[in-house]
């Protein structure tokens, strides 16, 4: 197995794993970074997957995963999409998906918008924001994070010039 080193990292929840973490600007290069005005998403079902089957193994406890902040649990209730598949720990509970907004002028705590044109004018912004979506289960407090993504920060229109007299 390779060394640990500043390109690897361990994934939780895949026991004994690495994954090899590389971010380029173009196919094939292994040296240049992304520029800043390249988006890219991150998606985590696999995490999420391999963190499931060690709780149905019984390797990891039910309650080191239904454990969701209080305002997590109150943003699904009230501002959270429901979405048609089924929690997979407790089995009982529809799944909810939660986005938070971070970013330059907004709270401390980000934001959650409560709708999806809320969603599109937050991520059409002129100032850069990385938006995390979270999947609930409001029965259980079960959570994951499913992807984050950057938004936001799109090339401003020069304003026109005031006429001279």
């Amino acid at each position: 197995m390779p060394e640990k080193g500043p390109n690897w990292v361990s994934v939780p929840g895949v026991r004994g794993s690495l994954a090899a973490v590389s971010v380029t600007s173009e196919p094939r290069s292994s040296s240049r970074a992304v520029s800043p005005d390249v988006t890219a998403q991150v998606e985590y079902r696999i995490v999420r997957n391999g963190l499931v089957r060690e709780v149905e193994r019984g390797k990891v406890p039910r309650v080191d995963v239904c454990d969701a902040h209080p305002e997590l649990l109150r943003a699904a209730r009230n501002v959270g999409r429901s979405t048609k598949e089924v929690c997979p720990i407790c089995d009982d509970g529809r799944l909810v998906t939660v986005t938070f907004v971070f970013g330059a002028k907004l709270p401390p705590g980000g934001r959650c918008p409560g709708t999806a044109s809320e969603l599109k004018a937050l991520c059409r912004r002129p100032e850069p924001v990385l938006c995390y979506e979270v999947e609930v289960c409001p029965a259980c407090a079960w959570h994951h994070l499913m992807r984050k993504y950057p938004a936001g920060g799109g090339k401003q229109r020069p304003k026109k010039a005031a006429p001279t007299r």
